[in-house]
């Protein structure tokens, strides 16, 4: 195993990282996970300082560990610093993306709900709570298909989509726990039917 890292960052590609992060974190109205399109972007696409595998990896294990998804972010930051050079590298990379996006959101957050309960029974407040709905659920599906875009086509793998689709009617027309439809989704997985 080589220890040569496989990119080398400069100063200003930490800076810019960091920067990229703190834009994002005003999109992540949904989450952070909503903002996984415009990462995958930035990280793969563009910069290529990640692999499509090391991107979707850092999301499936956040999203199956106990604790907050955000934890994703972190593995993003870790994996680029790893890529970059070791651990110490990758405990910038934590800082940056953590920090990045949390410091705008949670301060816009803090403040933004601070002013919102005082003056609750406004119009605007209630008409800008209504108008955040499809936002976040745009953001959501637009995450679904790149992360479902990333290992399969429509067209060859239909039985997989089309599980997705009445998965997703079934979660919004019933109320099934989640758990269930992940248990019944593992099991087509296990004998191969999906």
């Amino acid at each position: 195993m080589s220890s040569t890292p496989l990119l080398t960052l400069q100063w200003t590609d930490w800076l810019n990282l960091f920067l990229h992060y703190l834009s994002l974190s005003l999109l992540a109205v949904g989450g952070a996970i909503t903002t996984a399109p415009e990462m995958h972007r930035y990280l793969v696409d563009q910069q290529h300082w990640l692999s499509e595998a090391q991107f979707n990896s850092s999301i499936t294990i956040a999203q199956a560990a106990p604790g907050p998804n955000i934890l994703f972010v972190a593995l993003m930051g870790w994996n680029i610093g790893i890529n970059a050079g070791g651990v110490g590298a990758a405990m910038l990379g934590v800082t940056l993306t953590m920090s990045g996006l949390m410091i705008p959101s949670s301060t816009l957050a803090y403040l933004a709900a601070r002013w919102g309960h005082k003056n609750r029974e406004l119009r605007a407040v209630r008409a800008f709570k209504q108008g955040m709905a499809p936002i976040v659920i745009s953001l959501l599906g637009a995450t679904g298909w790149v992360l479902a875009s990333a290992h399969s086509d429509p067209t060859t793998d239909w039985p997989l989509w089309l599980l997705t689709a009445a998965t997703a009617m079934i979660v919004w027309r019933s109320k099934i726990h989640l758990l269930w439809l992940l248990a019944a989704g593992a099991v087509l997985g296990w004998f191969g039917a999906v």
